[in-house]
């Protein structure tokens, strides 16, 4: 017997876009927003084209290069826990045995 309801496959897969995963097609469209707008001032202040055209093309081929990079390298969250993990120091230093021999005793856990 047939279903009539549609089953969605997809619903925790994460978005691709041309092979970019998640959060760096966002990162790209940025980049690409903020090269029209570099592009923009650049050529309203007189800037010459031969100098501005080249310098965005090859931003611009930085930015899809980087992105492209960072997407097969990293993956989905791969890059926030990569930067989450160089947050977190190396080592701990006491100095001191004060703030163990201070803690008291709690009920926590205990019968």
């Amino acid at each position: 017997m047939a279903s009539i309801y549609q089953i969605n496959k997809g619903v925790s897969k994460p978005i691709v876009f041309k092979g970019l995963k998640a959060q760096y097609i966002a990162y790209l469209a940025v980049g690409l927003v903020l090269l029209l707008i570099g592009f923009a001032v650049l050529y309203i202040s007189g800037v010459s084209l031969f100098i501005v055209l080249p310098l965005i093309i090859i931003l611009g081929t930085v930015l899809f290069i980087g992105t492209f990079r960072l997407s097969h390298r990293f993956g989905e969250h791969g890059l926030m826990k990569y930067l989450a993990r160089k947050g977190l120091p190396k080592s701990i230093k006491f100095r001191s045995r004060r703030i163990f021999t201070t803690l008291k005793y709690s009920n926590h856990g205990r019968s």
